[in-house]
């Protein structure tokens, strides 16, 4: 095969690309990964890595009030945020460096520069040292998505952030404006009220994670206005001043007058919108539908040997989602007719504290489609590991089938929601029952045990509350 030829080009090297430049070359196939930028994409080098790196500094400095409860009496304390983005920095390095030594292990040819589709079968890629035409029979898109802004307070770096200026950064705002209760709103909300910046949440819907389940977007509520997070929701930004010093926002609430507010910085956080302008779509004939790339099961576009994934193709923006999307194209390139992703097994998320996460159903939906379940829920409260680790907010919530059991959804707030939920992963994929997981002997004492509780709860006789 020539230099130039493959039998598969990724479009980007982000948690999709890099893992289905991988699984292809598994399969036996020529692969070439094109990015402009640091291997790993958004994910690795400014998203989900250096932000959680952020995350458990928060959680130190947060809770450095109770040592003294737990025996550990310390003195003067110093926060040093910046201190806390240099090592969040390094270990996203690590991750780039990883995704390099993966790509030489497997024989995949990073290509650096900026791909476009040039017809049918060709790749053009445009580097510091000129142009470099790539010919492949399959092309996979996996150009990710970027940080949105608004029409009335764009997006500057410096008063005005998204995400990527708020991993990093050098020096403590004194104050900041989170416009977005989201995921990645919540999250930063969370780090910077850590180090001691006055944080205000605006949402313009009812309430916190709208996504989640109406229980754990309370307990988030609640805990974050006992620690001093101002949170707003059902609250409109009307008006936003960039100034020299600050920013003006002008909120308005639901009902009653309008707000005031003057911060020093404003985060972003309404959102991601897919990369899809200057990357040949048009040239290839690839359909587009409200900014995503159109895909089928298998993530065929609608031009033969076109494949796209990730957050180009469809929500939810998640990085595991677009990792296993990436194996499913890299495998139906290969022929592999069971080639595809359970949709209705994503697992989601929040990494503040407490964090959130789900997978499933919420109970409103489930009783929106009229379905007859039983609901279980177990306060980490009376968990006995939990009580130990002085972390007691949230529970486990589990929604089962009356008929035959199977659990419909999960829903956990508190102490490391995002490994139990993983537990709920694997039971659903494995079509498992409530009965089944309280049958499971889980360890004493550990935060797992409040999943069997909860399965128990969902049966109408837990045994613990």
């Amino acid at each position: 095969m020539a230099e130039n030829s493959f039998d598969v080009v990724v479009i980007g090297a982000g948690p999709g690309g890099y893992v289905a430049a991988l699984r292809a070359a598994q399969l036996g196939m020529k692969v070439a990964c094109v990015e402009a930028d640091k291997l790993g994409g958004t994910c690795n080098n400014w998203g989900c890595i250096p932000t959680k790196a952020m995350l458990e500094s928060a959680h130190y400095a947060a809770r450095l009030g109770e040592l003294a409860e737990f025996g550990i009496k310390v003195g003067n304390v110093e926060l040093d945020i910046a201190a806390a983005a240099k090592r969040a920095k390094k270990v996203a390095d690590q991750g780039a460096k990883g995704v390099a030594y993966l790509f030489k292990k497997n024989g995949v040819e990073h290509v650096k520069g900026w791909g476009r589709l040039a017809g049918r079968g060709k790749v053009v890629v445009k580097g510091e040292d000129g142009e470099r035409v790539l010919e492949a029979k399959n092309v996979v898109i996996a150009t990710g998505s970027r940080p949105k802004d608004l029409p009335i307070l764009k997006i500057d770096g410096d008063r005005v952030w998204s995400s990527d200026h708020a991993v990093f950064p050098t020096a403590m705002p004194e104050s900041l404006a989170v416009i977005g209760a989201g995921a990645v709103g919540m999250e930063f909300a969370d780090v910077y009220a850590s180090f001691g910046a006055k944080v205000t949440v605006i949402e313009a819907l009812d309430r916190v994670l709208p996504n989640e389940d109406e229980e754990s977007s309370a307990v988030v509520t609640r805990s974050f206005k006992k620690r001093g997070i101002e949170v707003l929701t059902g609250a409109r930004l009307e008006k936003a001043s960039v100034g020299k010093d600050g920013v003006k926002l002008t909120v308005q609430p639901k009902s009653g007058k309008a707000q005031t507010l003057d911060v020093e910085r404003v985060l972003v956080a309404v959102g991601r919108a897919p990369v899809v302008d200057d990357i040949g779509l048009e040239t290839a004939g690839v359909q587009v539908d409200r900014g995503f790339i159109v895909v089928d099961a298998k993530m065929r576009t609608n031009v033969p040997g076109i494949y796209a994934i990730g957050d180009v193709a469809r929500p939810p923006l998640l990085a595991h989602k677009a990792m296993f999307e990436g194996i499913a194209a890299a495998e139906a390139i290969a022929g592999d007719e069971h080639a595809g992703v359970d949709y209705d097994n994503i697992p989601s998320v929040t990494y503040c504290h407490p964090e959130v996460a789900s997978v499933g159903l919420t109970e409103a939906k489930a009783r929106e489609r009229g379905l007859d379940i039983e609901v279980g829920t177990f306060p980490f409260s009376a968990n006995g590991r939990a009580r130990t680790a002085g972390d007691t907010e949230g529970f486990v919530k589990v929604i089962r089938d009356k008929r035959y059991g199977e659990v419909l959804g999960a829903h956990i707030v508190g102490p490391h929601a995002s490994e139990l939920i993983g537990e709920f992963v694997v039971g659903r994929r494995l079509e498992t029952t409530a009965e089944e997981l309280e049958r499971a002997m889980h360890p004493h004492p550990t935060l797992s045990e409040a999943i069997g509780e909860a399965a128990l709860a969902a049966l109408g006789r837990a045994l613990h509350i």
